[in-house]
């Protein structure tokens, strides 16, 4: 079994509310989404609706000191309120686009990688943490990179 992990929201809350140019210096950009826009929070874990606003900004996901360090773009619903998921409930925004799988082990090292999509996700999951070696997954967004969230053990 598994448990999908969102980012925490008080995380980014200190942005909520602020304005285009005062996002801008700080090097995030505000989208107002509009039909047809697919921006997946990682912090609700869904797409934003028309109408709402989407923070895109950079994120350090992989922060183990190896050579897999990393960071990239992320976008947050403003005012997003924190996935609330079950042990191996997959999120709305892991149902509609193909996503990266990446197993890591305690260290930050990474071990394995898988892809699926709609229903293959789950087994995938389960697959990589056959291997007792593997700490935690990180889930990423195949076409774009973005990370999307951690995956542990339940």
């Amino acid at each position: 079994m598994f448990q999908i992990r969102p980012l925490e929201a008080d995380r980014f809350s200190h942005l909520f509310g602020l304005s285009d140019d005062e996002l801008d210096r700080q090097g995030i950009v505000a989208r107002r989404v509009g039909e047809g826009d697919r921006f997946p929070c990682r912090v609700s874990l869904r797409d934003a609706r028309p109408g709402e606003r989407a923070l895109l900004l950079n994120y350090e996901h992989q922060s183990a000191e190896t050579p897999y360090r990393s960071r990239y773009a992320i976008f947050v619903i403003e005012g997003a309120e924190e996935a609330r998921l079950a042990p191996g409930e997959l999120p709305q925004v892991f149902q509609r686009r193909p996503i990266a799988l990446r197993a890591f082990s305690e260290a930050g090292m990474l071990l394995e990688a898988a892809m699926g999509m709609g229903e293959e996700i789950a087994p995938a999951i389960a697959s990589l943490f056959a291997n007792p070696a593997v700490s935690y997954l990180h889930a990423h967004n195949a076409m774009h990179g973005c990370y999307a969230a951690r995956i542990d053990r339940a």
